[in-house]
């Protein structure tokens, strides 16, 4: 064999490079499922589902271009490491040289590169021309920044792809319209609500579902409502139905939560886009079309459009750039377990256990109920970055760690100490209270801060201020807090920090 090209999970886009220039009767191509990629960490079922699915449709779709494919299924597989099977396939094929798209995972990189060194034999890396810019040009964009801030490397992205531009400047006047994207729903509730379309389960999807709920029972998560897109095809009806049916209302409410509203009017692409079913040059461009059609606003589509060009690209190039350090980053030194019931939903927080038990039925949960409930949880309590960095990567359908881990060490955590956002992300239950119904059937008081019915948030966000004062105050963003907290008696700092004991010591 001349060359074998391994496809991987995540790369199912039709012009996936490392299939670029391929000659049926010299080259051949190789998928694996690797029981290992599923146990890495503890898996959702519904994330494991949608791979395994993914990928044996994307397999036939080669197949029926006639390429020359072996494919692993995870039945046949005696060995569960995908590295180990990948060595299986080069000792029976022994070809000149390995061929692969970029990885999407710095560890998976390295491991591919060591058995290549250890079979000698060459390897090939494609650039991912999935994205819109390359590891090269965001390093070359980053050289010489003391800080990292995507506000202005999405305006850089705008204008290298001359979207949303008129006469060189941004349509209707501003960069960024988020400040017109932060209303909340008010005592009323969000009103209908638009469904996502339906995916019917065809034969792959059915044997696929059957075959995790046999083989991976014991993780967690259900597949009873599994409905996301595995094909191309259904990944560009996911496409037009967001474009139809939630962009025009996106952007009012995309930081909004309401018990029993799973998805709202978010636009469920994020798993195509990074098993690369979707191209996000054509997704960015259907969302501009409806907007110069009058068919959506201009600041909800500029808010997706932020989220795409300008957040997905430069968490990615974060990642690149800063691994694998940003794997072991813990700023704070946090080192607490991270608690069981992240894993079933079981606390008596509401907003908690609303934000978790969806993301235990669908595999998802939005931005804000992963920024704002889990994960300033997370930070507020002390649990240890690693643990709430694998919770990440297992629970969500959409998770490779190229996007999950710099969001959730960097954004979500602050265990990078600030390289890409300017203050820690945290707030008290009044924020939660704000954005979301989730406080008013709660067993804690939203409005305590200390005592046995005081809301978790409050008390453990009054302690890290209390914990960070110092620090805090010699941030301009957060400066605010710090005086806050400055204010306190002794009795009353003593008060929270006995109330947040409390609660630490009782969280698992």
């Amino acid at each position: 064999m001349r060359n074998l090209i391994l496809v991987l999970g995540d790369q199912l886009d039709p012009e996936n490079p490392a299939l670029a220039g391929i000659d049926r009767k010299r080259d051949g191509i190789v998928m694996i499922e690797a029981a290992g990629e599923s146990t890495h960490v503890w898996s959702h079922q519904a994330r494991i589902a949608l791979f395994l699915s993914a990928m044996r449709h994307y397999a036939e779709s080669l197949r029926q271009r006639d390429l020359p494919l072996q494919y692993l299924a995870l039945e046949d597989n005696k060995e569960s490491s995908l590295v180990a099977l990948l060595r299986e396939v080069i000792a029976q094929n022994r070809p000149q040289k390995l061929i692969v798209c970029e990885p999407g995972e710095y560890r998976l990189q390295q491991a591919i590169e060591q058995l290549c060194r250890e079979a000698a034999i060459r390897l090939e890396i494609r650039d991912d021309i999935h994205f819109l810019c390359s590891h090269e040009a965001f390093a070359a964009w980053a050289k010489g920044r003391r800080e990292l801030r995507m506000e202005f490397f999405y305006r850089e992205m705008r204008r290298r792809h001359d979207v949303m531009l008129e006469d060189g400047q941004p349509a209707g006047g501003r960069w960024n319209f988020d400040s017109d994207n932060r209303a909340g729903f008010g005592k009323k509730g969000p009103g209908p609500l638009p469904q996502p379309p339906q995916f019917t389960a065809d034969a792959v999807t059915r044997e696929v579902i059957a075959l995790v709920r046999s083989r991976f029972a014991q993780h967690p998560g259900s597949l009873d409502d599994f409905n996301w897109p595995v094909t191309r095809t259904d990944a560009l009806r996911a496409l037009e139905d967001f474009i139809k049916h939630r962009l025009p209302r996106f952007g009012e409410h995309q930081d909004a939560m309401w018990t029993s509203m799973p998805f709202g009017w978010h636009s469920l692409l994020s798993a195509a886009l990074n098993l690369k079913l979707l191209n996000p040059r054509e997704v960015i461009a259907a969302a501009v079309e409806a907007w110069r059609e009058g068919l959506a606003p201009l600041a909800a589509t500029e808010g997706f459009v932020r989220q795409i060009l300008g957040w997905r690209e430069f968490i990615r190039g974060v990642y690149w750039l800063d691994m694998p350090g940003l794997l072991e980053a813990n700023h704070f030194g946090h080192d607490r377990a991270l608690p069981t019931w992240y894993w079933t939903g079981n606390t008596a927080m509401t907003c908690m256990r609303e934000a978790i038990g969806q993301t235990l039925k669908h595999g998802y949960a939005h931005h804000i109920q992963r920024l704002m409930v889990t994960g300033n949880f997370a930070l507020l309590a002390g649990i240890r970055p690693q643990a709430v960095h694998e919770w990440y990567l297992a629970v969500y359908v959409d998770a490779v760690e190229w996007v999950e881990l710099p969001n959730t060490a960097g954004m979500a955590l602050f265990a990078n100490g600030g390289r890409f956002t300017s203050k820690p992300y945290i707030a008290s239950g009044a924020y939660i209270n704000r954005m979301s119904n989730y406080c008013g059937n709660c067993r804690y008081d939203v409005k305590l801060k200390t005592g046995l019915k005081a809301c978790p948030f409050n008390t453990l966000y009054w302690n890290f201020l209390d914990r960070h004062e110092q620090q805090l105050a010699r941030n301009p963003r957060t400066v605010l807090m710090a005086r806050n907290v400055s204010r306190l008696s002794a009795a009353e700092r003593d008060a929270i920090r006995a109330s947040a004991r409390n609660i630490l010591e009782t969280i698992g």
